[in-house]
């Protein structure tokens, strides 16, 4: 049995592969580990095993991500305190990290999904800050594409995140809360 499922959020489709709302599919594709990684085709979505643990890339369009995680696990047998999602988090700043358990959903639609489907918000969540636009629709900005400045900080970005899930999975939730409380990326 696995210990976790990791559920990284975004969009299916090559007009959604590099935006913001897209960061958590980047992260999966940026582990350490990531081309270890056999992914298969199941519960509305992507799910590859390893080392105990599940890894899920739902492909049913962000609002709908529950439709993917509830069957998954439910499958698999996995608690939902054991369900591990990461998302974009507008209240973060680009290049910031942050564990959560619980709490609200900040009106992102993903979350939402999950929340209904699993009937509680009683899930982890691994948000990577993508921050807020000076101007315009939140939709818009994060269905865009970072920009010329964030893709030069991007890779240190990916490897502090990757750094950050993987000692989650080694160390736990409430070490990786206070090791990570708003960490950033270097400037």
């Amino acid at each position: 049995m696995s210990n976790y499922l990791i559920v990284g959020l975004g969009n299916p489709g090559s007009e959604y592969a590099k935006t913001r709302h897209n960061i958590a599919w980047m992260l999966l594709e940026n582990l350490s580990f990531s081309n270890e990684l056999r992914w298969k085709e199941k519960f509305k979505g992507v799910y590859a095993q390893f080392r105990d643990n599940l890894y899920l890339m739902p492909h049913t369009y962000m609002n709908l991500s529950g439709e993917s995680v509830q069957p998954c696990s439910k499958f698999f047998k996995i608690d939902v305190e054991n369900i591990v999602v990461i998302h974009d988090e507008l209240d973060l700043p680009f290049g910031t990290i942050m564990f959560k358990k619980d709490g609200g959903l900040a009106g992102h639609n993903g979350l939402k999904s999950i929340a209904e489907k699993m009937g509680t918000r009683n899930f982890i969540r691994m948000r990577l800050g993508i921050g807020r636009p000076k101007y315009g629709d939140v939709s818009n900005y994060v269905l865009s594409r970072f920009s010329e400045e964030e893709l030069i900080r991007f890779e240190d970005y990916m490897k502090l995140s990757s750094e950050a899930l993987e000692y989650f999975l080694e160390k736990g939730l409430e070490s990786s809360m206070r090791k990570y409380k708003k960490a950033k990326i270097n400037n």
